[in-house]
């Protein structure tokens, strides 16, 4: 795969974005959540699925290299924590969002609104699956099946929902400037 310049450009713009999102807090009550999967779900549905997930994955590199870019720190340990599920599925689900998003040239709404969630549901898969294995099976502090999913899906997705909608509506307008430029 042959990289132009510009292409190289926007997979940095957004691995830049998604470690500034991880820090940019939505302050709501119960659980504020961040803008790291609107970012992903941008690079997705603007650069393309392999694109998208080059973005996201060079962003993984640099935060288990040591970076402090994720919400809670960076390094090769980080591997351990039981969110790091979550960033793994921030690559997959930018990648299923792209290729879906992407199949026609002007994508509609629907579609768009079906990329996200498609994103959305990987997402939140690779992450409740591995901070269930991790949390059991590894730091010997067990989470049922209930609280799991009840901390780590329905007290989180919800603000996940509205991302996918401003990250729809946003794709709508820029993706033309873009593939324009």
């Amino acid at each position: 795969m042959t990289l132009r310049m510009k292409d190289l450009t926007l997979v940095s713009l957004f691995t830049a974005l998604i470690a500034i999102g991880a820090f940019i807090r939505i302050p709501i009550p119960v659980l504020p959540f961040t803008l790291q999967f609107l970012f992903t779900t941008l690079a997705g549905l603007l650069l393309g699925g392999k694109l998208g997930a080059m973005s996201v994955g060079l962003y993984i590199v640099l935060g288990l290299m040591g970076l402090p870019i994720f919400t809670q720190g960076g390094g090769i340990g980080y591997i351990f924590t039981p969110t790091f599920g979550y960033i793994i599925g921030f690559c997959v689900g930018a990648y299923a969002t792209g290729i879906i998003a992407n199949k026609v040239l002007n994508p509609s709404y629907k579609r768009l609104y079906a990329a996200n969630f498609v994103g959305l549901g990987i997402v939140y898969l690779f992450g409740m699956v591995y901070y269930y294995g991790i949390s059991n099976f590894y730091l010997d502090s067990p989470i049922g099946l209930w609280p799991l999913f009840l901390y780590c899906f329905i007290l989180a997705v919800p603000g996940d929902i509205v991302l996918c909608v401003i990250a729809a509506m946003i794709a709508k307008r820029t993706l033309p400037v873009i593939r324009k430029g």
